[in-house]
């Protein structure tokens, strides 16, 4: 008797255990909207003993489709149906397991933003590329919240330097002035990590991380840029987490990463595995399967709860701020088949919306194959608009440092036959990830001018790198590249932000800066009109772009000293003109029977060309 009551009282003891750990912590999303095309929403839910839990909800027009045990006890997903005749509500959740009860609400918003209202952004922008933690601290007390897993000292190379979403706020108008027309932001959540200010390896993808600012600060950062006249791309990344996830110490299933924290490899960063016809599939595998590094997990977007946590963050967050696009990180190391469905289901929901995937490899034909609606034969449509051309960034460098000439800049054009739409193709001649531009120049101003000049008037999305049109020179290292914006922090010597506060170097590559954007933005020729181009003669480089409204001749010398130009090959291209106009450096172009042109060693000129009335 007494070993029945013994008994009976452990089973007590232990039901009683289990029902207190019963814990619901955290959903995500953390809302949704009524009058989405994506309505049927998987809640993923965080706790403790969740599995086998009774769910039940309580909402006008909405129905629990479905409850799914996770393999981890403390997750359950959750099928929500959310009607098309749903109104922005509160939905009741209730869990029970036990004999406990738990009710959650659920917040189901009305929709902020009209889906066209994502304006997406093309041909006609000019983006700024910002690292927020090296570009501007707009709020001080921030600075040094506390992250127990930093191993680098503020101020460090690799520390923070204290710049947040605050601080881009505050130089918003800066922006504007240079007349930039889209903003990218490399990634502010939450990031406890090693080396936190990077931003690459998120420990939280529903939270701006505390240094940074909060949600609700990026949101109003986007709300300013806007009202600017600003657009604003989101750099999302859903090929990896960072190792410091809640995930890595509770996988809601056991193919929740690619391979496992004890044993998995790191990939071999060779992303044309994956369109080799030649290839072996192990080696595409590698690749895909492999993590980018040590400390950042690689997801299974195969896994099919995984694959809808990623597409409904990226809504999320679309739907949340209001942006306009998304740049999509270490896009080729992704599974592919989920990110063309990724793809298509943002685009589905933001008709006007533009994505660019990051593809770091200088190869046209290459790059070509991620783009939508590929020439060449693939398996599946990537509907991804836009691919980064790193392709012409190559060539920008490698004219830069001298190992080769402007006719590589000429050739690499010349392949746009590859792409399905060349124009959409964001071109750069540096990035966060790569020396700048005047370092690989030796600090050439000349040669940097002719650079900056081609970037801004070919085909393309041009995108420059903060810092750039002040003559930022950093390399070498990535803190060196990311270098702090000179007036940007209380421990900034200078004020570059302000005109009185630059040395004369940095007003030269300032004002010519400028005088080219502003180019861009008034000639739309320039933008969107047709591009004809010659191969390079006598270091001579020439091209045109030509719309309803206008024609611009572009003119490169690449040779060091003065000398006159030989249009015999450009010539008939002229003929129909009278008139001729220096947009940039002043130099005059004759026009008639022989055309003639003097131009200084390495610079570059840009003429507007009238016909005869």
């Amino acid at each position: 008797m007494k070993k029945l009551i013994f008994q009976i009282s452990i089973l007590f003891f232990v039901t009683n255990l289990l029902a207190q750990n019963f814990q619901v912590n955290k959903i995500e999303p953390p809302n949704w909207w009524s009058g989405m095309k994506w309505n049927k929403v998987e809640l993923m839910v965080y706790g403790n003993n969740l599995k086998d839990a009774d769910v039940s909800v309580k909402g006008e027009d909405i129905k629990l489709q479905k409850v799914n045990n996770a393999e981890s006890p403390n997750y359950l997903f959750l099928d929500l149906l959310i009607g098309e005749n749903a109104n922005p509500q509160n939905v009741e959740i209730t869990f029970k397991k036990d004999g406990i009860e738990i009710i959650k609400e659920y917040e189901i918003r009305e929709r902020e933003f009209a889906k066209e209202s994502h304006k997406g952004f093309d041909e006609n922008d000019i983006i700024y590329l910002i690292f927020p933690d090296r570009f501007s601290d707009g709020d001080t007390t921030n600075n040094f919240l506390f992250n127990q897993k930093e191993e680098f000292a503020f101020r460090d190379l690799n520390g923070r330097h204290g710049g947040d979403i605050q601080g881009m706020i505050n130089k918003l108008d800066y922006i504007k002035s240079l007349g930039f027309t889209a903003v990218w932001s490399t990634p502010v959540l939450e990031n406890n990590m090693y080396m936190s200010y990077h931003g690459y390896a998120a420990t939280d993808f529903y939270k701006v991380d505390p240094r940074q600012g909060t949600n609700e600060l990026y949101k109003n950062f986007v709300k300013e840029a806007q009202s600017r006249g600003i657009k604003v791309i989101y750099d999302h990344v859903a090929n990896h987490a960072g190792i410091n996830h809640s995930w890595t110490s509770d996988l809601p299933f056991s193919d929740w990463y690619n391979n496992s924290v004890e044993n998995h490899h790191t990939t071999r960063h060779n992303k044309i595995a994956y369109l080799d016809i030649h290839g072996d599939s192990e080696s595409s595998d590698y690749t895909t399967n492999g993590w980018f590094t040590s400390y950042m997990p690689d997801l299974n977007q195969r896994n099919p709860f995984l694959a809808n946590y990623i597409i409904q963050n990226s809504i999320w967050w679309v739907e949340f701020t209001g942006i306009d696009g998304i740049r999509e990180d270490t896009y080729p190391y992704n599974y592919q088949p989920f990110m063309a469905e990724w793809a298509k289901a943002l685009l589905n929901e933001y008709p006007n919306f533009n994505i660019v995937g990051e593809v770091w490899k200088g190869v046209p034909a290459f790059l070509a194959k991620y783009q939508g609606d590929s020439f060449f034969p693939t398996a599946f449509n990537s509907n991804t608009p836009s691919i980064t051309d790193f392709a012409l960034r190559d060539a920008f460098v490698h004219y830069l440092d001298g190992s080769k000439g402007i006719h590589d800049i000429y050739e690499t054009i010349a392949q746009d036959f590859v792409y399905s739409n060349p124009n959409k193709l964001v071109t750069f001649i540096d990035n966060h990830d790569i020396d700048r531009g005047l370092y690989a120049a030796d600090t050439n101003y000349a040669k940097f001018k002719i650079a900056l000049q081609i970037l801004l008037t070919t085909r393309g999305i041009p995108s420059l790198f903060y810092g750039t049109e002040i003559g930022l020179a950093g390399g070498g290292h990535h803190g060196k590249i990311r270098e702090a914006f000179p007036g940007g922090f209380p421990f900034s010597k200078q004020d570059a932000f302000a005109d009185e506060g630059r040395t004369k170097e940095q007003k030269e590559i300032y004002n010519f800066t400028k005088k080219i954007i502003d180019l861009r933005n008034s000639y739309s020729a320039l933008r969107t009109g047709r591009m004809i181009q010659f191969p390079p003669y006598d270091n001579f480089y020439i091209y045109f772009r030509e719309d309803a409204e206008n024609t611009l001749m572009i003119v490169i010398n690449n040779n060091a000293d003065e000398k006159e130009v030989d249009l015999s090959h450009v010539k008939h291209r002229l003929v129909k003109y009278s008139k001729s106009k220096s947009l940039l450096n002043g130099n005059v172009l004759s026009l008639g029977e022989n055309p003639s042109l003097k131009m200084s060693g390495v610079s570059g000129e840009i003429f507007l060309l009238k016909s005869i009335k």
